[in-house]
């Protein structure tokens, strides 16, 4: 597989260009520009009738397909009573009476917005659905780091950590890279590399697809197997809008991983004899740049890395995010914001939407729900005591039955000159993008 090191830096100036993006957008947009607005579902997205209640969408390629000699792994149990509450047993659009509606066009199969602070789910769509968490699942792996291993340990990087599929931040052989560095990898640009160096200092890939599922029943995320460290699509994987929840939560309350994931840019370690980038792929899905200057025989000067996360430049308060894409997962999300004391997280399952800044408006468009409405107003919980929920409402998985509300929008909008503060920063940042070639995320 070619896989050039760096990739062409259209895309900082598309973000540029984007209506309601980081930068100049940000600027000249109006506060309402940029909102989703509802729109005819995909099939795929409607769930009223629990089609994933066991399994994911069947799979587009061949990503799944087992060894000969061996079984597809046999489905997740499904828990009775659902985790969380039994109002979270819903598939379709799960509300609190008295609530206003959840914003206008969110497009994924499956999502979620809660309150991190009250450990309460304010809203959710087929919450316990299973999808496929693509490199969300990345988190469950980095708990497991945290709990193992040091944050200053060493890694010594493999040709074979070079050659991994998908996105990478630039390991390789010889380079020897702190267990930090690594994690900042897999947080600002998913780097799969970085995911393989670290099983392999878990002992292994399988080892530590083990162990992330072990996590995964520790912290009562039951619809969850990982297959990879990584991400990537393989038998048996999934998780689902509830469990994204569960596993970033947990992450949250660790500070290096909220430090690492609040990085905007960093100077990853070079490797012996790593080659000078050539931009030669002018595609174009993320905020995200790797670029060097010159050969490293001695392992040096690196390459810089940009945080993929729009929300840290767009969003004021955000925590964290990790993104995801397969062909077989679509887009997913999942990430965190704080404001006056209040954090709000939000999950996005099996994306369909193509538009690059669509993706994040809708992020933004659930976030800024969250903070409009009251904790008192839930329908279940993140916590070990699922308390009692609202009483729930339960509607279709249509965007026509969750058409936005004015209200919601002008008072869970955030302050706009906030925004524009931090446009101003991204936009700094994102022309600098112009000048350095660009990593796209196919497979992140």
């Amino acid at each position: 597989m070619i896989r050039p090191m760096v990739r062409a830096a259209v895309m900082a100036m598309v973000v540029l260009l984007a209506p309601g993006s980081i930068g100049l957008g940000a600027v000249t947009a109006a506060p309402i520009q940029g909102t989703p607005t509802a729109g005819a579902p995909a099939p795929e997205t409607i769930t009223d009738s629990c089609p994933y209640k066991t399994l994911p969408i069947p799979p587009v390629d061949e990503s799944e397909v087992v060894p000969p000699g061996s079984s597809s792994p046999t489905p997740l149990p499904v828990p009775s009573p659902p985790v969380g509450g039994e109002a979270l047993g819903g598939c379709g659009v799960v509300a609190a009476p008295g609530a206003a509606p959840p914003p206008a066009g969110l497009t994924a199969a499956g999502w979620l917005i809660a309150d991190l602070t009250a450990g309460k789910v304010l809203a959710a769509k087929d919450p316990h659905g299973r999808y496929r968490p693509a490199s969300t699942i990345k988190v469950l792996l980095i708990l497991v780091v945290l709990d193992e291993l040091d944050l200053d340990d060493t890694v010594t990087g493999t040709q074979e950590d070079d050659e991994v599929e998908g996105d990478a931040a630039g390991v390789g052989p010889g380079g020897v890279y702190t267990v930090r560095e690594l994690l900042a990898g897999l947080m600002m640009v998913s780097g799969n590399d970085c995911a393989n160096a670290l099983a392999r200092a878990l002992g292994g890939p399988e080892k530590t697809v083990d162990r992330m599922n072990e996590k995964a029943r520790e912290l009562g995320a039951l619809d969850t197997r990982a297959a990879s460290a990584s991400g990537l699509d393989g038998p048996g994987m999934s998780s689902s809008p509830y469990d994204e929840a569960l596993i970033f939560a947990e992450a949250l309350k660790n500070d290096d991983f909220v430090a690492i994931s609040q990085q905007t840019q960093m100077r990853f370690p070079g490797y012996p004899g790593m080659p000078t980038p050539t931009p030669t792929d002018q595609s174009v899905d993320s905020a995200v740049a790797a670029t060097t200057t010159q050969s490293t025989p001695a392992g040096d000067p690196g390459i810089d890395l940009y945080n993929m996360n729009q929300l840290l430049y767009d969003y004021p308060g955000t925590l964290a995010g990790k993104t995801g894409y397969t062909d077989d997962a679509r887009k997913t999300f999942v990430g965190a914001a704080e404001q006056d004391g209040r954090t709000i997280l939000v999950v996005q399952m099996y994306g369909l939407n193509d538009s690059y800044g669509s993706f994040w408006r809708q992020a933004e468009a659930m976030l800024d729900y969250g903070f409009a409405q009251s904790p008192d107003l839930f329908v279940g919980s993140l916590t070990d005591d699922p308390a009692s929920p609202s009483s729930v409402e339960y509607s279709g998985g249509t965007d026509e039955d969750v058409a936005g509300s004015p209200s919601v929008q002008d008072s869970g909008r955030s302050s706009w000159t906030a925004r524009i503060t931090i446009g101003l920063a991204g936009a700094l940042v994102v022309i600098g993008l112009i000048y350095a070639g660009l990593r796209v995320n196919r497979r992140r």
